[in-house]
């Protein structure tokens, strides 16, 4: 059993979850805010190993509700809250490959995950050319650590922590369509034996339909610096692995109903990849935009 659960790990909340922010590098004004909830999932049956080659695994998948929210305290300073309010974490049956009998039976577990909790603070003033951000981003274990009768199966990883991140982005048009580009590097320190890890990534968004819609595509990078223990000392088997890197590569469209509420859809996929699943994550959700 030990073949199929020592991989059988998950794509990072690649859109999401510690380090793509609905404001890029831009703060929200004084008293507005972004607030979203969302469904993120993803099920697999295959991962990128350690050398970066893949290998089956059993079926297996991860079921976040989360709630994501901006809110401008000052017009520099905004406060973010990233929290999967339930997380639902599973795999199917273990079963023989020549009679069928189910050797282990299939298994999951129900909990809140881990909590991010940032603070951006622009950089630039208001209304400049090139706006630039720097985010703090602390993550804080809630999530179930061991579950399971293998103790396989997570919400959360254990350990805390502290992620420091810059954005960089500017507004323009094209053809009078409302467009942006946007970067952020950021450096993320883990405790509990977990490497620390290296981030960057880039955005690029359209407003259509006199920007009812919004289309954007993200590429995202973690490289690991691999200066923790080592996968086979660190019991981690879920989207919490230790030394997790990848290069992704993702699409969202959101779409205003009214002015201030909308619902948005897109799914993320891994280009290449150490210690992930081989499979793509799809996100829907609903948000209300205070201007």
């Amino acid at each position: 059993m030990k073949k199929y659960t020592k991989y059988i790990l998950l794509l990072m909340v690649l859109t999401i979850q510690t380090n793509v922010f609905a404001g890029g590098p831009w703060p929200q004004n004084k008293g507005k805010g972004y607030f979203k909830l969302s469904e993120w999932w993803t099920v697999f049956d295959q991962h990128y190993t350690d050398l970066g080659k893949i290998d089956p695994n059993l079926t297996t998948g991860i079921f976040n509700t989360n709630l994501y929210a901006e809110y401008g305290l000052t017009n520099r300073i905004t406060t973010i809250v990233n929290m999967p309010l339930f997380s639902r974490n599973y795999m199917n049956n273990l079963r023989s490959a020549t009679t069928s009998e189910i050797i282990i039976p299939g298994e999951s577990i129900n909990s809140v995950g881990d909590l991010d909790l940032g603070f951006k603070y622009g950089l630039s003033k208001p209304g400049a050319k090139i706006a630039v951000s720097a985010t703090l981003i602390l993550g804080i274990p809630l999530g179930q650590t061991a579950g399971g009768s293998l103790e396989n199966l997570q919400t959360g990883d254990g350990e805390f922590n502290q992620m420091v991140q810059f954005d960089f982005g500017k507004s323009f048009q094209i053809n009078n369509i409302p467009a942006y580009i946007s970067a952020f590097t950021g450096i993320n320190n883990r405790t509990n034996e977990f490497s620390e890890e290296f981030r960057i990534g880039g955005e690029i968004g359209l407003g259509l339909m006199d920007s009812k819609l919004w289309v954007n595509t993200r590429i995202n990078a973690v490289e690991s610096l691999k200066n923790g223990a080592t996968a086979e000392t660190v019991n981690s088997t879920s989207i919490f692995a230790n030394n997790t890197e990848y290069l992704s590569l993702g699409f969202e469209a959101n779409l205003y109903l009214s002015k201030n509420i909308g619902i948005s859809a897109g799914f993320a996929t891994a280009l290449r990849g150490e210690i992930i699943a081989a499979a793509p994550s799809y996100s829907v959700g609903v948000f209300l935009d205070l201007k």
